[in-house]
């Protein structure tokens, strides 16, 4: 069975971000790089499927510019066996990305797709979802285990009334939560067996896949500076600042 595991570069989870001056987009200038946390432990349950004999191969794919290369030779040295570029300098949004895993998908057919929840840059949560409408397969979400019987796999979710475990017929689409494992760290020696992995590019055009967002970012602001506590002297007073300053409570 193929496994086809997405990953995505991001800034690294320990960049403090910056905003650019006229707001037009977050400051990548200088900015260390690095591949999605959530699609780190997508890359580590596609090769623990493989190690477990139930998976022959991963594959790894990620759209994006060539930078995005780091990244895949980042999965390939964690244990993929081949990836998939996708190149293209556009801004893609999540319903263009899952229209290339889409293709990418019809081409491979691989017997489960493994992706994380979210990219930590956008946090949209939207691209597995997009990706098992568009191709007809089960999807599992929020994935804390996930357990390969035969011909369906078994998700275990995490839900805010605890856990709940989907029955899911192959092929399927499955989104990683932060407990379903810890990503191990590449090895020097896989990290150059890696570099000598076959690595096809493609691009959108040649997938029939048009990149134009139907989206437009206006604007990009940091957060608010977080105010300071203050001590209070009564219930009245806790009760008024409450109501008329930070206008929780009507």
């Amino acid at each position: 069975m193929k496994v086809l595991v997405a990953v995505k570069r991001v800034i690294d989870y320990n960049v403090k971000i910056r905003v650019k001056a006229d707001q037009s987009d977050v400051d990548l200038t200088n900015v260390k790089m690095a591949m999605n946390p959530f699609c780190e432990i997508a890359v580590e349950e596609a090769v623990r499927l493989k190690e477990k004999g139930v998976a022959t191969e991963v594959i790894a794919v990620s759209i994006g510019p060539k930078a995005s290369q780091e990244q895949l030779r980042t999965a390939l040295a964690l244990g993929a066996d081949r990836a998939i570029q996708v190149l293209t300098d556009d801004p893609v949004d999540s319903l263009a990305v899952a229209k290339l895993l889409a293709k990418v998908v019809e081409e491979e057919q691989p017997g489960l797709v493994i992706l994380g929840k979210q990219s930590i840059d956008a946090d949209n949560n939207q691209t597995g979802q997009m990706l098992a409408a568009l191709t007809g397969m089960g999807q599992g979400t929020f994935a804390s285990e996930v357990v390969v019987d035969g011909e369906s796999v078994n998700v275990t979710r995490e839900i805010d009334g605890g856990l709940q475990t989907v029955k899911l017929s192959l092929p399927a689409v499955v989104t990683t939560d932060l407990r379903l494992n810890e990503p191990r760290y590449a090895k020097l020696p896989d990290i150059m067996k890696a570099k000598k992995k076959p690595l096809d590019v493609k691009t959108p055009e040649e997938l029939g896949v048009s990149t134009a967002s139907k989206v437009t970012l206006v604007k990009v602001a940091p957060p608010a500076e977080r105010q300071g506590g203050i001590k209070v002297g009564s219930v009245d007073e806790l009760v008024d600042k409450l109501k008329n300053e930070a206008k929780v409570i009507s």
